[in-house]
């Protein structure tokens, strides 16, 4: 017999939206390790808002939705709240109601960015790392530290020489013509024979942004993200953001591994971009041993025999390589491959919260796996 075709509209519905979830999904455990993150969070939201005045927007539900956006590699914050809108596994994974309201895009935002004042992301993201002590799958004696280039939201066109004063009208009619006019278009702009440097130039829409680029390919306005990983499981126990500079990911290092707890010696493995004097010494005076690849290309390394006879050292540098899946799945999944934000607090705010997200899918799949 052949079904109807009619719709047939119901007034009530009696299945909640968690038992629309199907038990197996992944977003079930993690939404569990996320609540747990939350509780600790408490007395960290208690102190951005005040105790009287309009309800906000709940800062558990904000960084339940930012932490959606990252883990589904959702664009931007009005695609968001469009899909929040019908998507019956993004309103129970956030929070929202069958027929709760979806927040408008401005007023999230601007709520969004009440969450900068008390460094929520690292404390987030010190939550999670807790979990992660407390299943013992943090390893306390073996790290590997890396960095990576993050593209700032800022065009070639925006790097112009620092200003000395206000220009007169022949520099600026001088200047327009050179780029090419002032009309609505985009102008075209040459930059052959100009001499663009950090020192002297800037980027107008992101002066923090800095002029870098990696070996073999073009330079970009870009940060620097660095994350210092445990070799156990491949957990990023530290993640920070700098301005981009030639000595940066060096000075990093040794800030985080500054900031270790103390106990046994440690080992660290890098690429052969560590291997400088100062900072194998600096390792040494920390009680670290680097174990960093060895540059022999034009010059000597300044890692020896001393350090390549052991067996860890080889293993070291095995498990070092780990450390790009962090960066592989924080620019092609967790949208940081060009940050959608300005301004060098904002954009280590989402690195770190986005280490945190990493985090979080890595202790699902050791859960799953074991």
């Amino acid at each position: 017999m052949r079904g109807s075709d009619q719709e047939t509209g119901s007034m009530f519905s009696y299945r909640s939206l968690a038992d629309r979830i199907p038990a197996e999904h992944p977003l079930r455990p993690m939404r569990a390790m996320v609540d747990g993150a939350l509780e600790e969070l408490g007395p960290v939201f208690a102190k951005l808002y005040a105790g009287s005045g309009r309800p906000s927007i709940p800062p558990e539900r904000l960084l339940l939705a930012l932490l959606l956006q990252i883990l589904f590699t959702i664009r931007s914050e009005r695609q968001l709240m469009e899909e929040l809108e019908y998507n019956l596994l993004y309103r129970w994974f956030v929070g929202l109601g069958m027929d709760d309201t979806v927040w408008v895009p401005t007023t999230f935002t601007k709520n969004r960015d009440r969450l900068l004042e008390g460094d929520v992301a690292r404390a987030f993201f010190d939550a999670v790392l807790a979990q992660a002590e407390e299943k013992r799958l943090l390893s306390s004696e073996h790290f590997s530290v890396d960095g990576t280039l993050i593209e700032a939201w800022a065009s070639h066109k925006s790097f112009q020489p620092k200003s000395t004063g206000r220009p007169n009208s022949r520099k600026k009619r001088r200047d327009r013509n050179r780029r090419g006019g002032g009309g609505p278009r985009n102008p075209t702009v040459n930059f052959r024979g100009e001499k663009r440097l950090n020192d002297t130039h800037e980027s107008k829409t992101d002066p923090e942004a800095r002029l870098m680029r990696m070996k073999g390919k073009e330079s970009k306005l870009s940060y620097q993200g660095h994350v210092l990983m445990e070799n156990r499981h491949g957990l990023v126990v530290d993640a920070r953001l700098t301005q981009a500079d030639g000595y940066a990911e060096r000075e990093a290092a040794l800030a985080m591994l500054g900031d270790l707890p103390e106990g046994p010696r440690v080992t660290l493995g890098a690429d052969r971009g560590y291997d400088t004097a100062d900072f194998v010494a600096a390792c040494r005076a920390l009680d670290v041993t680097p174990h960093v690849a060895q540059s022999t290309t034009n010059r000597s390394s300044r890692i020896d025999g001393r350090t390549t006879r052991h067996t860890g050292y080889a293993e070291s540098q095995k498990k070092r390589k780990r450390i790009e899946e962090v960066f592989g799945w924080m620019k092609t999944v967790g949208l940081m491959r060009k940050t959608r934000h300005r301004g060098h607090r904002k954009v280590g705010w989402v690195f770190t919260f986005t280490a945190a997200a990493y985090n979080l899918v890595r202790l699902r799949n050791l859960a799953v796996a074991a």
